[in-house]
């Protein structure tokens, strides 16, 4: 199934840790700490609801004046992408506004690897977009085939994918140091 597909068919649970595991992966752009989003994957686990708890909204605004940067022009592409899905973030984690986050944040996800991939213009699809791909829909099969018991894993994912971004930001920044 596509990934489209994906968003398309699940629940309120999965599209919120689909938008989160994104936005956990793209983290390194933000300078967050990593745990920063562990309350926010917390408020997805509690399995005695069908959609994620009220505490979201609490979590949510807690994250968001813990990643307050500066923003502003100085700032390049990815990082501005970065920004806009934790500030898009619906802050009820139900409804339309989730889904077309869910979306709108797994095109940025893929945008944000496309502009760090230094093998992006290569013919094919770059490696790191490719793996960003796998990871999306990866998260979204487990989460959707096992509910909140999927979460767990999905985090993982999540978690290697971010080490990755984390080493490819870090290789970009001493590349930039050498530099000037």
């Amino acid at each position: 199934m596509s990934l489209v597909e994906l968003i398309a068919r699940v629940d309120a649970r999965a599209l919120a840790a689909s938008g989160l595991a994104c936005l956990d992966r793209c983290l390194p752009l933000l300078d967050g700490d990593d745990e920063v989003l562990r309350p926010l994957w917390a408020t997805l686990a509690d399995d005695t609801r069908a959609e994620p708890g009220p505490d979201w909204a609490g979590e949510l605004a807690q994250v968001r004046d813990k990643l307050a940067g500066t923003g502003g022009e100085d700032e390049d592409e990815a990082v501005l992408l970065a920004r806009v899905m934790l500030a898009d973030a619906p802050d009820e984690c139900s409804g339309p506004a989730l889904r077309t986050w869910a979306d709108a944040c797994s095109a940025a996800a893929l945008r944000v690897h496309r502009l760090l991939d230094p093998a992006a213009d290569t013919n094919g699809p770059a490696p790191l977009v490719a793996g960003e791909l796998r990871r999306q829909v990866t998260v979204l099969e487990l989460l959707a085939a096992h509910g909140p018991a999927g979460l767990r894993p999905a985090l993982e994912i999540s978690t290697e994918g971010r080490r990755v971004l984390r080493a490819v930001v870090s290789r970009r920044a001493r590349g930039r140091d050498a530099r000037l």
